[in-house]
């Protein structure tokens, strides 16, 4: 029988890599389940939701980590849990490889196949199994709602016998699944939404959701776009025309949402000092990519701070403060990468480690690092 284990997050983390209805999908494919007691508490999850479920409670997850054959997380293991982890096992969490290669040494040293889920292909299987676009889907919503909760005025139009309340203006800065979720959702709270993006295919999804598309639309523009459909860096050219577009309509807007990153790299600076300070008072930045340095010069990782009147919200792991949602969407995703490799009737784990989705996950096996982005940047 396939046992797997789920230990708790650190206190910072909210969410929790296993949701009662995945624990009885898990289990109904012939594995034990066994979660540490009160790792669901912080997603409003109780203990005996995951028992009526089929699911254990362990109040030493140390002993069962050193039986299973398959531990999930949300997050990497702490040192204390990757050295009760059995050898062979398989680990499934976001792991943040390119940031902490110390860490992912630690896990190749034990003997863990460990699976960085934020490494996923973008490809048409892997939808269900994508935990970037689930939880970047949450954060984008939730950014909107973090700053229409900081704005003090009302986000739609109002006609009053006292005079009409203009609606707000909101600037979308990146239209992945973060930014058309926050120009979705500022346009159902009755905002003018304008938005911009380096990948030419997001213009299209920008004006299906009547949002206005800002970009300068040159060459380069049109080739912007690999072909994982992630951005590329573009040229010290293009930023500074790209840049002086932005900066002249930043001055108008009431809220902004910065969602641009690079994988594996720091953060594009998209907003200076100067462009901060050209917008309205009262207005609001909210800035998704503050984990990686910020898309603003002046965001605070983790703080929200004013800056002569508007207001940089550099709030960490958006998609944790909606819990309860993103690690029920966090747990199907595991549930659909790991369920293929599961053999129902000899209740054993057969991984295809030649299959792309597994390729392009493996950070180590059998003690070495196995990843070429990892190889490249000094794995062992």
């Amino acid at each position: 029988m396939i046992l797997i284990a789920v230990p708790g997050e650190s206190k910072e983390e909210k969410r929790v890599a296993l949701s009662p209805e995945s624990a009885k999908k898990f289990i109904a494919k012939g594995c034990e389940v066994v979660i540490e007691k009160g790792a669901g508490k912080r997603s409003d999850i109780s203990d005996e939701a995951y028992e009526e479920a089929g699911a254990r409670i362990t109040s030493d997850i140390s002993i069962e980590l050193a039986k299973a054959d398959i531990v999930l997380g949300v997050n990497c293991p702490n040192s204390d849990h990757i050295t009760s982890i059995k050898k062979g096992a398989a680990l499934a969490a976001t792991l943040n490889p390119t940031d902490d290669l110390d860490k992912m040494n630690e896990l190749a040293s034990a003997g863990i196949s460990a699976f960085a889920m934020e490494f996923m292909p973008r490809i048409t299987r892997a939808q269900s199994m994508d935990v970037l676009s689930s939880q970047s889907n949450l954060a984008g919503y939730k950014a909107v709602i973090d700053a229409a909760a900081q704005f003090n005025r009302a986000m739609p139009m109002m006609m009053t016998a006292a005079g009409t309340v203009p609606p707000a203006r909101v600037f979308v800065m990146g239209a992945g699944v973060a930014g058309l979720q926050a120009i979705a959702t500022a346009r159902r709270l009755g905002a003018i939404v304008t938005a911009t993006d380096v990948r030419p295919a997001a213009k299209e999804q920008v004006e299906s959701l009547a949002a206005k598309f800002i970009a300068v639309e040159d060459e380069e523009f049109k080739q912007a776009e690999t072909s994982a459909g992630y951005a590329k860096e573009m040229s010290n050219e293009y930023k500074k025309k790209q840049a002086e577009l932005v900066a002249k309509h930043m001055s108008r807007q009431d809220m902004v949402i910065t969602t641009a990153l690079i994988p594996g790299r720091p953060a594009p600076r998209l907003i200076t000092k100067e462009m901060v300070e050209s917008m309205p008072a009262g207005a609001v930045i909210v800035d998704l990519a503050a984990e990686r340095g910020g898309n603003c010069e002046l965001t605070q990782p983790g703080k929200i701070i004013e800056h002569k009147g508007v207001t940089i919200m550099g709030e960490l792991n958006l998609a944790g403060e909606l819990s309860a949602n993103s690690s029920s969407l966090y747990a199907r995703n595991l549930l659909a990468f790991l369920s293929p490799f599961m053999v129902e009737e000899e209740k054993k784990l057969a991984i295809d480690w030649e299959d792309e989705l597994v390729v392009g996950t493996l950070i180590c096996r059998d003690g070495k690092i196995v990843h070429e982005r990892l190889i490249e940047g000094g794995g062992k």
